[in-house]
């Protein structure tokens, strides 16, 4: 699994690629968790490379959620390969999380 950061306008922007499951899901969580030290926590997964999930990493993304949304802010999905939104679907998680279509989408949401 790689993992890329970037910061836009106060946003974190993490880019995924590769199988997120449990055997990779430890530097996520690790950085979800370094990411919500602050307030407010406004963070954007982009799942573009991600080609699945499992049980292990809809938990860290779970968990990465509840911590943002406990420091005033929120993570945001985007860019679901079909695969992998059909888990999100499945599990019905995605009437948890916002999921956008693009990047920019996501972005902007966090200033409506």
């Amino acid at each position: 699994m790689e993992l890329n950061t970037k910061h836009i306008n106060g946003i974190t922007v993490l880019e995924l690629e590769g199988r997120f499951d449990a055997h990779t899901a430890r530097p996520v969580d690790d950085f979800l968790h370094n990411a919500t030290l602050r307030e407010p926590a406004y963070i954007a997964v982009n799942l573009a490379g991600v080609t699945f999930v499992d049980s292990t990493a809809l938990s860290t993304l779970v968990s990465g959620m509840k911590r943002a949304r406990q420091r005033k802010g929120d993570l945001r999905l985007c860019c679901l390969q079909r695969p992998v939104r059909m888990i999100f679907e499945l599990t019905r998680l995605d009437k948890a999380f916002e999921i956008f279509a693009g990047e920019d989408e996501a972005l902007q949401a966090f200033t409506s």
